[in-house]
């Protein structure tokens, strides 16, 4: 049996960052990851012909992340800010967006003081008299942009978390940027920052069981299909909320002992988002040739509607990438199909968009990864049901100083979902770890 000061289970973002800030303090780290690679949600595809990465999970960079920008450092490589134009299908034919109808959706809900309020969904909001006083293109936006930015069920998400996010500017407002080369330049640079002295990172185990009690962690798994089992004194989990909310037997499932049954409430609260992702890599970028170069500088393309309405290029990096993007319960109804039918529909999307099948003779190759059907995964990222407000807080405190819990679903600083949050919940636990060491608990 093996035995570490700390057992960290699962090397994404979060994990990664924990482990790291656990070495720094000169602690022994046991680092177990189900997969075959470090990143978790993160995942970059590097095709040679490709002057842009495929990114078959995280991709961008929400406003400013300067834990996310010193990686790309440490990488060698930077965030590049998104330009571009933006396009909507309206009334069969592409217009391009200069200002969205979401700002009166946000002056809306500024003006009911809905924080102020009992939490409700965002469509119990919309279907009340503030709600309904908007224009219906307004609501019908409300609802496309919290079900592919959130990933969320407008039927169902907390409309104070919408409020806050909104608030705080989110996609509405900061500046976007994606990391030039790809997300896997800072997982990398994560990678480089673990001493190895100190933190043993193991792929291919799959944790099965955690046992705990004061002051000391015992985790049952299978490595490489073997039997292990190691203990410690402290354990960081860092698996995503689906994982933790899997059925016990399930695949991916961790069974607790004893359960974790002061956050059952909190887990009921926060729901995994469905994302579906289709990266078309075509032979050229044909939408820069249609009405005599139109597009030629479009970043976004909207389809309001369609099963993906909501496509971008790679702007400012020129490629012939599409990535095609739908969200929440779009998502869900199409996350059971086949990866051949899921790329088909987007394929057909395309085709409504830009008019006509030429489109789909000029299809090189389609990239996808079902994260809702992916076992240590079961969905892309966390959001919070209506009256779950504190959710995030309860999820996110220590059991008995001996279970401590990090992943972008615990982040607390406003970054929940985002690779920001994730990081900064990873090192908020390696802090919180060492400050009970520290103090003999």
């Amino acid at each position: 049996m093996e035995q570490h000061d700390i057992i960290v289970i699962g090397a994404g973002a979060a994990g990664l960052a924990a482990a790291a800030a656990l070495a720094r303090s000169g602690r022994s780290v046991l680092l177990l990851e189900a997969r075959d690679r470090i990143g978790g949600r993160i995942w970059t595809r590097l095709e040679p012909e490709l002057a842009a990465p495929v990114e078959l999970g995280a991709e961008f960079i929400h406003g400013d992340s300067p834990e996310t920008t010193q990686l790309l450092r440490e990488g060698g490589s930077a965030a590049l800010d998104i330009s571009g134009e933006y396009w909507s299908l309206i009334d069969g034919r592409l217009q391009q967006r200069t200002e969205s109808p979401l700002g009166k959706v946000r002056a809306a809900l500024e003006a009911a003081d809905v924080l102020s309020q009992p939490d409700i969904s965002l469509e119990d909001f919309l279907a009340g008299a503030p709600g309904r006083a908007l224009p219906e293109e307004a609501r019908a936006m409300a609802r496309a942009f919290v079900s592919g930015f959130d990933a969320a069920d407008p039927q169902v998400v907390s409309l104070h978390s919408i409020a806050q996010e909104w608030r705080r500017g989110g996609m509405l407002d900061s500046s976007q940027s994606r990391p030039l080369g790809g997300y896997h330049t800072a997982v990398l640079a994560l990678r480089a920052r673990l001493d190895n002295s100190r933190v043993r990172l193991q792929l291919q185990t799959v944790v099965t069981a955690v046992r705990w009690s004061d002051r000391t962690v015992e985790v049952d798994g299978l490595r490489l299909g073997q039997p292990f089992r190691a203990t410690a004194r402290k354990a960081i989990i860092t698996v995503p909320i689906g994982v933790l909310k899997a059925p016990a037997g399930a695949p991916g499932a961790i069974g607790f002992v004893p359960g974790l049954d002061t956050k059952e409430a909190a887990l009921a609260q926060l729901l995994s988002g469905p994302v579906l992702k289709v990266i078309l890599h075509f032979r050229h970028p044909f939408w820069k040739e249609l009405d005599r170069g139109r597009y030629a500088d479009a970043a976004f393309f909207q389809a309001p509607g369609k099963a993906f309405p909501t496509f971008w290029t790679t702007l400012p990096v020129r490629a012939p990438l599409l990535n095609a993007w739908t969200g929440g319960p779009s998502a869900a109804r199409l996350c059971g199909l086949s990866d051949d039918e899921i790329v088909r529909q987007a394929m057909d999307c395309v085709s409504a968009v830009f008019g006509g099948g030429s489109a789909v003779a000029e299809l090189q190759a389609a990239y996808v990864h079902n994260w809702e059907r992916d076992a240590y995964a079961r969905g892309a990222y966390s959001y919070v049901a209506a009256g779950g407000g504190s959710a995030r807080e309860v999820l996110a405190t220590p059991l008995s100083g001996t279970l401590f819990f990090a992943g972008e679903a615990t982040d607390t600083t406003g970054e929940a979902t985002t690779v920001t949050g994730a990081l900064r919940s990873g090192t908020r636990a390696a802090l919180e770890v060492s400050r009970h060491l520290e103090e003999g608990r």
